[in-house]
């Protein structure tokens, strides 16, 4: 995982990259809480949602996208919601999403308690599951 230089700090940050709640500036500020209608419909977790930004041709999503269900199987409570980036360019313009993929960690409310882009790592994942649940 890489950080973008347009990031801003924020709060403990998940793998390499330590990622924040929000992302670099945008046109229009954040949700606060990520619901099924800003994420296609998908329900959230019990416990806690792994929210995925991916595109098309992007080989690091299919890695991720196994990790991600890996750990969301392994952990009770917790989804795993691909989000086609390209297809939501509203969503991924209010959370400063610049790159796929990119990994929210919702908690039960579906407000993002972390965030990384570029492909995770299973350790990674399960410790920002941590500060979620």
């Amino acid at each position: 995982m890489t950080v973008d230089a347009t990031e801003r700090p924020g709060p403990e940050r998940v793998g390499p990259e330590r990622l924040g709640p929000d992302g670099p500036g945008t046109e229009e500020p954040a949700p606060e809480r990520l619901g099924p209608e800003r994420l296609g419909g998908a329900e959230l977790g019990e416990r806690a949602t792994l929210v995925q930004f991916s595109s098309a041709f992007c080989q690091p999503c299919r890695a991720t996208r196994r990790t991600l269900a890996e750990v969301a199987a392994m952990v009770p409570g917790v989804a795993h919601v691909e989000i086609d980036a390209e297809e939501h360019l509203g969503l991924v313009r209010a959370l400063g999403v610049a790159r796929t993929p990119t990994v929210l960690v919702l908690d039960a409310a579906g407000r993002i308690v972390r965030r990384a882009a570029g492909q995770p790592r299973r350790a990674d994942v399960i410790a920002a599951l941590g500060r979620a649940l």
